[in-house]
């Protein structure tokens, strides 16, 4: 089972998107789950659910974050690593599934909770959310197999 069918079965439990994304990378790292969940808790719903940068990217970006940042003060890492693998992968995504917005992405403002209520009668988070969980997922693993980290 690859890190999207992880993410998706977190997602799907009910998790926020965020949080099924880092979790499933999160042992790889030696990061105990309950730690990204809570780490990942306040990114679902468009970062703290106004809307923006949709969870399943932001809880990517933390993965990338996992590889590539920097942990040293002593010049021998910079940001540069991380800030191109983030450039990569919103590109991906991005071509995938038109932005990196949640509010775009859903075609509503989640902001607004009669607008919420409205598309969640509709079905509209459901069916379309498990799809950008997946696409992260699957886009993050993509660029750190090339790297050999992933099991």
């Amino acid at each position: 089972m690859g890190k999207a069918d992880e993410a998706m079965i977190t997602f799907e439990e009910g998790f926020n998107c965020s949080q099924a994304v880092l979790a499933a990378f999160s042992g790889d790292f030696g990061l105990d789950p309950i730690m990204a969940y809570r780490v990942a808790a306040g990114f679902g719903g468009g970062m703290g659910h106004m809307g923006e940068t949709c969870g399943a990217v932001t809880g990517a970006f933390m993965v990338i974050g996992l590889k590539y940042g920097m942990t040293t003060l002593d010049g021998s890492q910079s940001h540069r690593e991380a800030f191109a693998k983030v450039r990569e992968f919103t590109e991906k995504f991005r071509a995938l599934n038109g932005s990196i917005v949640c509010r775009d992405l859903l075609g509503l403002d989640v902001n607004d909770r009669y607008a919420l209520r409205e598309a969640m009668k509709k079905g509209i988070p459901q069916k379309l959310c498990p799809k950008l969980v997946w696409d992260a997922a699957d886009i993050v693993e993509g660029l750190i197999k090339v790297e050999g980290l992933v099991k």
